[in-house]
Order: structure tokens, then C-alpha cells, then sequence
């Protein structure tokens, strides 16, 4: 775990020991290399989803999807202010009063959300996606609280749990708590229920995914992952890929998919990774201040 200041997106922008969060996006028609380096200890996670995706018109950080996909490269930097913000009434989840007088919380409401795309109260046309990944939450909740039973459908769920514990319980009998590096995962598919509560003294911070499934109404399923099961120190930890790949991975989803995590403990290390011809990828800086370079065309 890594201490660091809070950047200062907007004046009321703030997560606990973390920079806040700094996606890049990478799109090629061909193959690519980009290294990663380092700036201070970092965890990176990246996905990368399959080419019909690329021309959705649902995707358009920059409002310039033409030029998107005539690039012979497209790397976007995505900055913070321009993600969602919300922090909503613990009432809406089933949760009590904030208690201000606790030592242990680090923000003043129980939730603070930042909305890598439209989601709940935040609404853009122009970015409600990334190919296959629908949804993208950085939630930050705080001890004692969480998100009380409530329904999903059709969406491959993926969770990785960056700081403090996640108890997760549902419909089809599942109930467990993750710590650091795990990752919970669930096929909402007919219909399902759960919950999502940090049951414990410390503020948890989670990243939650919702992917587009392959089909409709599959079977609900659930699995996880914990941290300790792959190797991320200095290396691209392979987590999560699709049901249909041969590669083994702790997780497997109804999607063509695969999600990774890094952590740089040394400054100096840096690591590469390929992005596929007709794949795409979406980089984000959990903690710390990476540097991304393309090895072909030399850009940061």
C-alpha cells in the first residue's frame, strides 16, 4: 500500500492514500507495444476487449470519433476532472445516518463514487462505454455501510477490491469477504440479488466492472479470486479472460475480455505490454503516477 497526497481534481475530490485514479485508453488497428513506467509504486489494471467494438459510436471521450478511428495510433488520456462524482444518501442503500463523529472515516458521506462512464445520476451520450466495458465505478465506502440487497441482469460483474475487506452475499447462496488484490466476480445473466457492505473498521475501496455478456439470460454464477493467487510484483498479473480462451485464469467470464493488474514496486522497473491488432485497451492508475510510451511511435 502506497502513501501518497490526494490530487485535487475538484476542491471536494478526495480518496485516502491514493492518487486518484488516471486512465489512459490505447486503440490499434495493429499490434502495439506500450511500457509502463513507474513514477512511485503503482497498481495498474488494464482490459482489453475484442475489435467490433472500437467503431461503437457510444464511445467518444474527446468528441472526435472520426478521428479516433482514422488514427494510425489513438492514445487518449482520460484526466479526472471529468469523470462522475457522486455521494448519495445513505438512505437510498439502507444505511443509517453518516456518523461524523467516527475517527476512522476518511470522507464526510458513506460513498463516494467516480464514474468512469454514465451511470446513476451522471449522464453523458457521448461516453457510455468502452467496447464490452459498461461500466467502470471507483467507490470508496466507509466502515459499517454499504450497498443493501438489490437486483442485477445480463452483465458479467467484476470487482477488485483495492484497500480494506468486501463482503459480498446474493440470492444463490454465495456469501464471503475479499481483502487486497481479490477480485469477486458474477454472471447477473436471468436475474440475481446481492449485497456489498464494508462490515469492517477501515474505509474499502473497490473497483467495479460491468461487461457485456456474450448472450442473454445465461445462468447466474458467482466466483472470486483472492490476491495472493497470481504474481503482480513487477509483473502483469492475468486475472480475468473469457470462457471461450484457452488461457487459464483464476476467472473466467461470458465475455470476450481480459483484465490484468500490476504493481511496481521498484521506480525503476517498467513493464511492456501488447495490445493486439484489432484489440483495445483502457489503462487505469489505481495508485501512484505511472508513465505510459508507445515503443513504436515514441509518444507518452
Amino acid at each position: 500500500s502506497t502513501k501518497s497526497t490526494n490530487a485535487q481534481a475538484r476542491p471536494h475530490s478526495t480518496l485516502p492514500t491514493q492518487i486518484h485514479p488516471s486512465p489512459t485508453l490505447h486503440r490499434r488497428r495493429t499490434a502495439t507495444e506500450v511500457i509502463i513506467r513507474a513514477l512511485r509504486p503503482v497498481i495498474l489494471a488494464i482490459a482489453t476487449f475484442s475489435a467490433p467494438s472500437i467503431a461503437s459510436p457510444n464511445f467518444n471521450f474527446c468528441n472526435k470519433m472520426s478521428s479516433i478511428r482514422n488514427a494510425p495510433r489513438t492514445v487518449r488520456h482520460v484526466p479526472n476532472k471529468i469523470l462522475g462524482v457522486s455521494e448519495p444518501n445513505p438512505m437510498w442503500f439502507g444505511n443509517g445516518p453518516n456518523d461524523g463523529s467516527n475517527p476512522t472515516w476518511t470522507n464526510k458521506n458513506w460513498l463516494k463514487s467516480r464514474f468512469h462512464f454514465s451511470f446513476a445520476e451522471y449522464y453523458n451520450p457521448q461516453n457510455t462505454n468502452f467496447g464490452v466495458l459498461r461500466v467502470m465505478n471507483d467507490d470508496l465506502v466507509q466502515p459499517k455501510r454499504g450497498f443493501g440487497a438489490h437486483p442485477h441482469r445480463n452483465a458479467e460483474i467484476v470487482t477488485y477490491v483495492v484497500q480494506g475487506k468486501l463482503t459480498h452475499q446474493d440470492s444463490i447462496g454465495t456469501k464471503e469477504s475479499l481483502g487486497r488484490g481479490s477480485i469477486q466476480f458474477m454472471t447477473a445473466g436471468s436475474g440475481v440479488t446481492h449485497s456489498e457492505h464494508n462490515l469492517h473498521e477501515e474505509p474499502l475501496r473497490f473497483i467495479q466492472m460491468w461487461l457485456t455478456p456474450k448472450q442473454r439470460n445465461l445462468t447466474p454464477n458467482y466466483g472470486s479470486m483472492c490476491g495472493t493467487k497470481i504474481n503482480r510484483e513487477n509483473n502483469w498479473g492475468h486475472m480475468v479472460s473469457s470462457v471461450d480462451s484457452k488461457v487459464g485464469t483464476p476467472v473466467k467470464i461470458n465475455c470476450d475480455a481480459n483484465i490484468y493488474a500490476a504493481e511496481i514496486i521498484d521506480e525503476k522497473e517498467q513493464l511492456e505490454f501488447t495490445v493486439g491488432k484489432d484489440r483495445q485497451a483502457y489503462f487505469l492508475a489505481i495508485e501512484g503516477s505511472p508513465s505510459i510510451k508507445s515503443t513504436k511511435t515514441g509518444n507518452n
